[in-house]
Order: structure tokens, then sequence, then C-alpha cells
């Protein structure tokens, strides 16, 4: 005899979801790169209630001044449950000095290229849901 394990996807309001991106550090953006979509793994930390990835160069650089999205999960290994939050907004350059020598401390890996700027994602859109046990 097997056991028969049921799993629930549970959608997340925007309030509830936007704070998970904090828990992990790797996410994913999706933008426009010479006219074709283009997604890339980074580093990222949530501040001010915006995305915040390390500008690394001429691709990552072209997402300035875009509407991009954003996504990260956590999945519990051999569960299969676990959850994903995709953000949706115009990505800005960090401007601030100030915010960026914060961003300093907070995504201290620094690409090949040495990159000192940044790329803030103001989120419009904010969506997540859960896969649970029940």
């Amino acid at each position: 005899m097997t056991d028969t394990v049921t799993r629930r996807v549970r959608e997340l309001d925007p309030a509830a979801a936007l704070p998970l991106l904090a828990t992990v550090p790797y996410g994913r953006i999706a933008f426009t790169l010479q006219a074709l979509p283009a997604i890339r793994a980074v580093p990222h930390v949530l501040h001010g209630g915006e995305v915040v990835i390390r500008d690394r160069g001429p691709e990552l650089g072209a997402a300035v001044g875009q509407i991009v999205a954003f996504e990260a999960g956590g999945l519990a290994p051999g569960e299969h449950v676990g959850w994903s939050v995709s953000v949706t907004g115009k990505a800005h350059r960090v401007r601030d000095p100030a915010w960026a020598e914060e961003l300093r401390d907070l995504l201290p890996l620094r690409p090949a290229t040495g990159s000192e700027e940044f790329i803030r994602i103001a989120p419009t859109l904010v969506s997540g849901f859960t896969v649970e046990l029940r």
C-alpha cells in the first residue's frame, strides 16, 4: 500500500509574496536583449520594497529603462513543496550614492567586471503562490 500525498497550490497576495524574495539569495531577471527575450540568474536583495541587483555589464545594463520581470522561489527537495514570487516593473539605475553604499554591503559578490553599479526594479505587479502538503 502506498501513501498518496496531496499538494495544494495557494495564491499569495502581494503583501505576503514580496517579503519571500528576501529569504533567498538568487533569482532570475527576464528582459529584452537585442530585441530577444533574455533571462539571467542574479544575486539580489529586497531593499525599500524594491528588488535590487548588481549590474554585471552591458547585458544587464540593457535592462535599465525596460519593463522587466524578476522571479525567485524556494523548494523543499524531495517534498516538492515551496513557493514562487514574480515581480514585474520598470528597471532603474540606482543613482543615490548613499543607497549604493548600503547596497555594496548587502550585495558583496562582485562580478568579474567589478561593477559598482546597481539596478532596482520598482514593483508594479507582484504575484506569488505556494505549493503545500494538504
